[in-house]
């Protein structure tokens, strides 16, 4: 029996404050959240004083019922869950859930991908469409089930990358994206217009995948392509940040751009005119480093660093 987009029980299920805009986006939209499952407070800080998540920031400034589990299968919560009667259930940059929470709701429970699936299925979909030399990712609306990120398609919308894209800009459209397509798919469950179509079968060798990024993955390796390592840079950038060694220091790089020349230079080595560009060599070209942070330091632009630099 459809209802009316107001009238359908959601609880909403999200931490970052990338699930906050698809949170707040519904709340605006008119829906009927009728509840908010975020992480527990996490200490934060040097005082390490309990910090609440951006959902659970948000929520109570809506004055939302929240809810916050060490575990996702307690007994108490699964009834405290139960006790909404949600007709459904929204995920957006949560951990996993068990089969007894998923399947809860009549209508079942969706999520917000940023990625068009079955592309980039994991946990930083949208640091490796950047790191990869992706020129399109977008966001997707699919019901949830056993595999990670496998379920049926529900909407795709699809989002240019940009050359001077870096993970900090893309991150905020596909925030805004995701929000606006989530409204949208929940009003096709209201209205009963949305088909459910199963993701398409791709080989290994097609699927690209998205894990999480662990430090070794931000070190740049000066014997790769200069695009390569200039896409790496974007993908990280701002957070976690692409470093390298110089000596036993570690400098972070948040900006470059490339030039691709013959040189006959040791990959990683690195040289300046002392007032405009600190470069590296690699293989086919020159990496320029444009915002750097050395570590100790403040984070600035190659001129204020220059100003500075002693060699």
């Amino acid at each position: 029996m459809m209802k009316a987009f107001n009238e359908l029980r959601i609880i909403f299920f999200g931490t970052p404050d990338f699930a906050v805009a698809s949170l707040s986006a519904l709340v605006e939209a008119g829906a009927n959240v009728v509840a908010v499952v975020t992480a527990p407070d996490k200490p934060a800080g040097r005082g390490q004083q309990l910090k609440p998540s951006a959902v659970k920031e948000y929520a109570l400034s809506k004055e939302l019922p929240v809810l916050q589990p060490e575990k996702l299968k307690n007994p108490e919560f699964i009834e405290e869950l139960k006790s909404y009667k949600a007709d459904l259930q929204v995920v957006v940059a949560f951990r996993m859930l068990p089969e007894i929470v998923w399947d809860m709701p009549p209508m079942g429970t969706i999520n917000v991908h940023a990625s068009l699936l079955p592309q980039y299925r994991g946990a930083a979909p949208i640091n490796w469409a950047i790191i990869n030399g992706e020129t399109e990712t977008g966001v997707t609306t699919f019901k949830l089930k056993h595999e990670i990120d496998t379920g049926n398609i529900l909407i795709q919308d699809r989002v240019a990358i940009l050359p001077e894209d870096n993970i900090g800009t893309l991150y905020e459209k596909l925030m805004k994206a995701g929000g606006e397509l989530l409204v949208k798919t929940v009003k096709g469950f209201a209205d009963g217009s949305l088909k459910e179509l199963p993701q398409q079968e791709a080989t290994a060798a097609e699927l690209k995948h998205a894990p999480k990024i662990f430090k070794e993955d931000t070190r740049i390796d000066w014997n790769k392509p200069v695009v390569e390592i200039h896409n790496l840079i974007r993908g990280m950038s701002p957070v976690p940040a692409a470093f390298t060694m110089m000596g036993d220091k570690f400098l972070k790089i948040y900006g470059s751009h490339y030039e691709l020349a013959e040189h006959g230079k040791e990959p990683g080595n690195h040289e300046t005119d002392g007032k405009t560009y600190f470069r590296f060599a690699v293989k086919d070209g020159w990496l320029y480093a444009d915002d750097i942070q050395q570590e100790g330091k403040k984070r600035m632009d190659i001129k204020s660093f220059l100003a500075g630099y002693r060699g």
